[in-house]
């Protein structure tokens, strides 16, 4: 080799030469273009940045237009503060900004880098328009490509229009990752309502030809402005279905809004979680959501939260990277600890409650429409014995629908009475054979309990009890079910569990970190029924095993222990395991669906809920009981 810059190297035909070339400085549009790969991801990367600065500048309405999907275009209007006319220059520069002190560890804004503009001006035609409070005008500047233009006066009212057009025209291989028109248009109204929410007192409003439009009127500061925000989108039943936080631990705070078990999502795209008013995506933050409803949910189903992480900001990096969506804590176990404590014991003290949105879905059922049509009466005939036999017929699939409300039976003459006839007809034997119903006066004092007096119980499986102003029909099976859980959880978390000592000690090989870590945890471990200790640097000699796992993977078990411990910070794996062979027993040993109760005994179930932290749903996450308003009944009736 005759010099570094001389080497030339050809691994196999099918790799290109490799040339290394004398080092140089790259040119600034290059260097802008770099930082837009990790800035820019697409036309909702614009708008988040955009509205940042808006909001970083005080406004109080910020309006967006876009068409395209935001490719073609993207104009930003608020009315903050504006930029001094000699400031333009240095905005749309490399690494200026107005938003960070000598100390990089106090970042107080929304931004800080200094890149966004540059990277937007270096890949799209940008034109920055702005007029400060006390300038006798406004002036614009514009970059394209990189080249920058003015700044020159134009007339406007105070405040910043900020538009980009073109996007990636100089970095056209960047279209070819692109989304629809409509799928970019979604992304930047998801990316605005996720902003929009740390920011209540905001206007925002979208528009333009590629989309429908959409405003998030201000509502205020304080908690009722704040859930008036959230339920502008998240929709109107998140108040209903929300409990309120409000937690701190060692200067970390925690408040806002987490869903009641009942009322979830297929995914966790209705999580949103900030950081001292900074949206993220953290997966410690999503890992503590689901730990805190491990058992109160499906674990296919997602909660429905809004958390407020608020802490000083050295404790917190943010600069993690140039799209500012992750952060790093300096304390994680600290942070998912308080999240997964301040949801529970909220949960806890709420009491029971159902979801709002299951005496909907019961309520639509009952609607011409909501339910498959009954079969004819030949179908019956071929079929009856299908339809009596199969305990597990769901009521979509019944020969026969709910009479309908007097708004649509009256059409067709006598259809209502038709109808009521035919049901009491077709279910008088069924009623008169499964009920079990109180004949008495339901007491004044159980109709002021939140699940009210038991009035009969239908099916041998549901029971009907009635409250001062709903009807509530609880499924027994899965009732009693969480009962026993959290019964058996109880005794299981109350004391040491039983271990069985094993005969040879089994000997599990780990790297020397997770050995360390494992032994920190050693005496939390042996209360759960797991001995064990050090064996040499790279070892731990497991000597128990909890007895009510029987026979089990010990080396697989303390594997994952020790994953997430190195992880969480937390030997809560074990626990979980346990959890789950307690909801096994209790799935087991619980009333079965088919057995009659007395009105006592109904009552006793009735009560043990209401006393029971987390009984609104069994332990896999389906409802326990569905509460239908007497204002829906009346509805329904055509009444209202």
């Amino acid at each position: 080799m005759s010099g570094a810059h001389d080497l030339h190297i050809s691994v196999c035909s099918r790799i290109p030469y490799i040339y290394v070339m004398a080092i140089k400085h790259l040119t600034e549009t290059i260097i802008n273009q770099i930082a837009a790969g990790e800035v820019i991801e697409r036309p909702a990367s614009v708008v988040k940045e955009l509205v940042e600065n808006a909001i970083d500048a005080g406004a109080t309405r910020i309006d967006i237009v876009t068409a395209g999907g935001g490719k073609n275009l993207i104009r930003i209007t608020d009315n903050g503060s504006g930029i001094p006319a000699d400031e333009l220059a240095l905005a749309v520069s490399r690494h200026c900004t107005s938003k960070l002190t000598d100390n990089v560890n106090d970042i107080r804004a929304l931004g800080f880098r200094g890149e966004a503009l540059p990277s937007i001006g270096s890949i799209a035609r940008l034109s920055l328009k702005s007029r400060t409070a006390d300038a006798d005008s406004g002036f614009e500047i514009a970059v394209n490509g990189g080249r920058m233009d003015g700044p020159r006066p134009t007339g406007m009212n105070g405040g910043t229009i900020a538009e980009v057009r073109d996007l990636f025209f100089s970095t056209p291989a960047r279209l070819k990752f692109m989304k629809t028109d409509r799928a970019e248009a979604s992304a930047i109204s998801d990316v605005v309502k996720r902003v929009a929410i740390a920011f209540p007192h905001i206007r925002f409003s979208i528009t333009g030809s590629d989309r429908t439009p959409l405003e998030l009127a201000a509502t205020g500061v304080g908690s009722e402005g704040m859930l008036e925000r959230i339920s502008q989108v998240l929709g109107k039943e998140f108040p209903e279905n929300a409990i309120g936080l409000d937690a701190m631990r060692d200067g970390v705070r925690l408040s806002g809004f987490a869903g009641i078990p009942a009322f979830n999502r297929a995914n966790s795209l209705h999580q949103f979680a900030y950081v001292n008013g900074r949206p993220v995506r953290d997966k410690q933050i999503w890992g503590a959501i689901r730990g805190a409803y491990a058992d109160v949910m499906s674990r296919d189903r997602h909660a429905v939260a809004v958390l407020f992480l608020n802490l000083d900001p050295e404790l917190v990096d943010v600069n993690v990277h140039p799209a500012k969506a992750d952060v790093r804590f300096r304390d994680p176990g600290l942070v998912r600890g308080l999240i997964i404590g301040a949801i529970r014991e909220a949960l806890a003290q709420s009491g029971i409650r159902a979801a709002t949105t299951g005496a909907e879905a019961m309520l639509q059922s009952f609607r011409p429409g909501g339910i498959e049509p009954r079969p004819t009466a030949q179908e019956w005939g071929n079929n009856a014995n299908h339809y009596s036999g199969n305990q597990n017929y769901s009521a979509q699939q019944s020969p026969f629908r709910p009479f309908e409300p007097v708004a649509v039976a009256t059409n067709g003459g006598n259809r209502l009475a038709e109808t009521v006839q035919e049901f009491l007809y077709n279910n008088a034997s069924a009623l008169s054979a499964d009920a079990r119903a109180s004949t008495t006066p339901a007491p004044a004092e159980l109709l002021a309990l939140p699940l009210g007096a038991a009035r009969a119980q239908v099916h041998a499986n549901y029971i009907v009890s009635q409250t001062d102003d709903s009807l509530v029909i609880v499924d027994q099976h899965a009732a009693h079910e969480r009962l026993v859980y959290e019964a058996l959880k109880n005794a299981l978390h109350s004391r040491a569990l039983p271990a069985q000592i094993l005969l040879i000690p089994e000997i599990v090989d780990l790297p020397e970190d997770d050995v360390r870590r494992l032994i920190a945890h050693a005496e939390t471990l042996q209360r759960f029924g797991l001995g064990l200790e050090a064996f040499g640097p790279g070892a731990v000699a497991v000597r128990e095993t909890p007895s009510m796992l029987g026979e089990i993977d010990t080396q697989q078990l303390v594997r994952d222990l020790a994953d997430e411990i190195a992880e969480h910070d937390t030997s809560d794996g074990l626990k979980a395991i346990l959890d789950h062979v307690a909801a096994t027993m209790a799935c087991h040993g619980s009333v079965r669906a088919g057995r009659r109760l007395k009105p006592d005994e109904m009552n006793a179930l009735l009560r043990q809920m209401e006393a029971t932290p987390g009984s609104g749903t069994c332990n896999h996450g389906r409802p326990t009981y569905i509460e239908l308003k007497l204002t829906d009944i009346e509805r329904l009736f055509g009444r209202r």
